[in-house]
């Protein structure tokens, strides 16, 4: 396997005070109401409407130091970028001692952040504010910004992302981009990323489960109900699952800028594949990220079987306890595996 060199550098991550970036309260776009229909769409779509153009909301915990400062940020080569609630507070714990755990892989670095809103209003939004702060205190990976965390306004928290990412950590060689509930062989994946050809991270990469051939969802019941007065087109352009895909820095700082002339969707993984395809690139499978689990080929054999997962880059969904044991026993130095003697 060719492998490229990169400095084994730490970074040290020290708490430094930041410039905050300051945004006047976004206020509702009122002409929304005027849509077709428009009192007849469910309240969350109304408020998407309402809201859709704002893009600058404060933030409330920064790490503008995580990756090293801007012009030390290419020593990065992996950084994990997870999507999660503050309510899952269990989650990020468990991701902070498995696949998550900031180390040196392969004598390259990798590095993590937790993107998150707020949640709940009044006393329950501070505590649990409260208890993305203390995290902070501890671990030093968290972006906060002050938004509704919603399914719908999972595109938002891209963005703000990827702002960030621009303006702290432009040269990171690779991303993770996923959620806080699938199981990541980072190890896998770092080593896949080391063995491609002539890319470094500075040209375009894209990589997960492909969704291609689909278009929004016009059931109002469904979760990921998107009406015509969001979006009239029925297809969506290629593009991949958002439970978690790798890309390249190039590419990400593309999505940003095309992201930039282009009106937010609230299906995320869908704007992803939409800013891509205005940048006239495309994104590309990999047989190692299963985004609908795994085909385990008979019910008499254990789903959780360690030999399933130890050569995959991504799977979801995992719970945090089958996500704690899952992470050991594939790097239990004695396991074995015969996996054609498990087809029974």
């Amino acid at each position: 396997m060719k492998k490229m060199t990169f400095k084994a550098l730490t970074l040290q991550t020290t708490t430094i005070n930041s410039y905050v970036y300051s945004w006047p309260k976004c206020q509702r776009n009122m002409s929304a109401a005027n849509i077709k229909d428009f009192n007849k769409l469910p309240g969350h779509i109304q408020d998407f409407l309402y809201y859709r153009h704002c893009r600058h909301f404060p933030i409330l915990l920064d790490i503008p130091d995580k990756c090293g400062g801007a012009d030390r940020s290419a020593e990065v080569f992996l950084l994990l970028v997870i999507k999660s609630s503050p309510v899952n507070y269990d989650r990020r714990e468990v991701l902070r001692k498995t696949w998550a755990k900031e180390r040196l892989h392969n004598g390259v670095w990798i590095r993590t952040l937790f993107i998150s809103g707020t949640r709940d209003s009044g006393y329950e939004k501070k505590r649990l504010n409260k208890l993305l702060e203390l995290e902070q205190r501890e671990y030093n990976d968290i972006l906060q910004w002050d938004f509704t965390d919603s399914f719908y306004n999972l595109t938002l928290k891209q963005i703000l992302f990827l702002e960030w990412m621009e303006r702290n950590c432009p040269k990171a060689r690779f991303l993770l981009n996923g959620d806080d509930d699938v199981f990541a062989n980072t190890g896998n994946m770092v080593e896949y990323l080391q063995s491609l050809v002539d890319n470094d991270g500075s040209k375009h990469l894209f990589t997960g489960y492909i969704i291609e051939g689909r278009g929004p969802i016009r059931s109002p019941g469904n979760k990921y109900f998107i009406p015509v007065q969001v979006q009239e087109s029925n297809s969506y352009p290629p593009h991949c699952g958002g439970g978690g895909f790798l890309l390249s820095g190039y590419t990400a700082l593309v999505i940003y800028n095309m992201s930039l002339s282009t009106t937010i969707h609230p299906i995320d993984d869908a704007y992803m594949g939409m800013c891509l395809a205005k940048a006239g690139l495309a994104p590309a499978p990999h047989i190692g990220v299963q985004l609908a689990g795994l085909n385990i080929p008979s019910s008499k054999v254990d789903g959780y079987d360690p030999c399933y997962y130890k050569d995959m880059l991504l799977v979801h969904r995992f719970l945090p306890t089958h996500m704690y044991l899952m992470w050991y026993r594939i790097h239990d130095p004695n396991l074995k595996c015969d996996l054609e003697n498990k087809r029974v």
